[in-house]
């Protein structure tokens, strides 16, 4: 394995400022000033400023916050008799009972009888689950969407809950240009709701603090960040609502807010999650993409090798599609070059399969050239 730095300097620092003080203490009991800095800072930094902001343990809990959210925003503006939550069929959207029944993961989803009565409501905009007879997706594929709305009736419908760039069941699928504004669209006129689950792919993973700012248009309602937030240093979640709605989840005829949990935003949490941001604001976020260019050129380069079916993806975010049979072998070949990369399967049917790059921002221009040698090397030996 390549020899890598040690923890941030910006996050220890804060960790260490902190822990003096106090390391838990639930916002109803102590006052919340660091937890509040967090949230301020998180806002400018994806360019949100006016949000209200729920802090979590962990994606899945936030997702299940967020579509709690949605619920009460919908019925405390009225006209709605159902709360339905619809997921794609290529979606991924946590691990607990509610999201695995809600979305379309093959690997993970349960038992059809264990499944709460859920599953995805409309295909994903990509090859391997909505075919138009040999013909590419484009920004109509999101009719379906608007179809699946329709079917149940509008009334019956809280929100619909989508990832930006499709995350580890497909594999980096990034959507066809218009989608997601289409989508946008679609809601507002039936008055559904728009979630993204920007889990895996927000704070700068695809190269921009949201992976829906590649497209113009399609501003959510409600965003759940998750991962990049936390940077391995602690769990962590956080659901951002906008200005428009969270007043009504704070009007007398709302329901409850979705309960958080005891260990949500405790201030050595929050602290820590400020040093992340620190890390994220002193990056340069133009040589980042550069970066980000340069490493989907490496694997690109990798397209017409053998066993190698697709190249896709963003940013720091890449799915390589490989021929059947072939995902274990690379990625054992890969471990003993040094690189660890996650494997995806269940796009479509027959499922694909192949794995998922996604390497630390910090990544230097040696260590992508490493990665991709590595994983070159990896194919070369499998094939």
């Amino acid at each position: 394995m390549r020899e890598r730095r040690q923890s941030s300097e910006r996050v220890f620092a804060r960790i260490e400022r902190q822990f003096p003080k106090y390391t838990f203490g639930g916002a109803a009991v102590v006052r919340p000033t660091v937890q509040l800095e967090l949230v301020d800072r998180l806002c400018e930094a994806v360019g949100r400023p006016d949000d209200s902001v729920s802090l979590v343990t962990c994606g899945t809990l936030g997702v299940e916050v967020a579509v709690g959210l949605a619920r009460g925003i919908v019925r405390a503006r009225g006209g709605k008799r159902g709360a339905a939550v619809l997921t794609s069929d290529l979606s991924y959207h946590g691990m607990s009972a509610l999201t695995l029944a809600l979305a379309g993961n093959h690997a993970r989803r349960p038992r059809p009888e264990d499944a709460l009565g859920l599953g995805p409501g409309f295909p994903a905009p990509y090859p391997p689950t909505h075919s138009h007879g040999g013909a590419g997706c484009d920004a109509s594929c999101a009719e379906e969407v608007a179809k699946a709305i329709d079917a149940r009736g509008a009334e019956f419908v809280a929100a619909v809950l989508i990832e930006p760039v499709n995350g580890t069941t497909g594999g980096a699928y990034v959507p066809p240009a218009g989608y997601l504004r289409r989508v946008g669209e679609i809601c507002r006129e039936r008055g559904v709701l728009v979630i993204h689950d920007e889990v895996l792919t927000g704070l700068w993973r695809t190269g921009e603090p949201l992976a829906s700012r590649h497209w113009d248009g399609c501003e959510p309602d409600i965003v759940i960040l998750s991962k990049g937030l936390g940077a391995g240093y602690t769990p962590v979640a956080a659901v951002m609502v906008s200005p428009e709605l969270a007043p009504l989840l704070r009007s007398a005829d709302a329901d409850p807010l979705p309960a958080m949990g005891t260990m949500a935003a405790h201030p050595l949490m929050a602290a820590a999650c400020l040093g992340v941001l620190d890390e994220l604001e002193a990056i340069d976020h133009q040589a980042l993409r550069t970066r980000g260019d340069t490493l989907g050129a490496a694997l690109r380069s990798m397209a017409g090798l053998p066993g190698v079916r697709e190249v896709r993806g963003l940013g720091h975010l890449y799915g390589v599609e490989l021929a059947p049979g072939l995902l274990w072998p690379v990625l054992r070949q890969a471990e003993q070059r040094g690189v660890f990369f996650y494997p995806f399967t269940g796009a479509g049917e027959p499922r694909s399969e192949g794995l998922v790059v996604a390497p630390p921002l910090i990544s230097t221009n040696e260590d992508l050239d490493f990665l991709a040698a590595a994983l070159r090397g990896a194919i070369d030996a499998c094939c």
